[in-house]
């Protein structure tokens, strides 16, 4: 028997000059990004996203052990063009991590895998939603 569950998430965004955004979650930790020097785009923060939770799904397991001396994951993916309409294709990420040389640090290292695919399989939100697929919806307030 499987366990439903749903639980809401959101942000808001807003405007904060000509493609200048930031993002707000209801604890109050932002974002900011866009387009333009020194702005990350969306599809970086997609990018971000999918290697940040697969990142914190590895990093809880692993630090039960020890400390990583390097802890450094590059995401990476193709943009297509296709009539005109843009997406991402061939989205991978590369975990690069060492630890010590003890005991700890030798079971930390041999978790790893097993966590990167853990978190890909069942864990990682994020990229399985990207996988999976999800309905998106728009509305628009109106205006009095």
């Amino acid at each position: 028997m499987s366990e439903n569950s749903k639980e809401l998430r959101q942000i808001s965004l807003e405007r904060l000059s000509s493609m200048h955004y930031r993002a707000t979650n209801p604890e109050g930790a932002t974002v900011e990004f866009g387009q333009g020097e020194g702005l990350m785009t969306p599809v970086e923060l997609l990018l971000a996203a999918i290697a940040g939770c697969s990142s914190i799904d590895v990093d809880a397991a692993t630090t039960r052990r020890t400390e990583p001396e390097r802890f450094v994951v590059t995401a990476q993916g193709d943009k297509i063009v296709e009539d005109g309409a843009g997406r991402m294709d061939d989205i991978r990420m590369s975990f690069d991590l060492a630890f010590p040389d003890s005991e700890e640090g030798r079971k930390a290292a041999g978790m790893v895998e097993r966590i990167v695919k853990l978190s890909h399989d069942k864990y990682c939100t994020v990229s399985r939603t990207v996988e999976l697929g999800a309905a998106v919806t728009s509305s628009v307030v109106q205006q009095d």
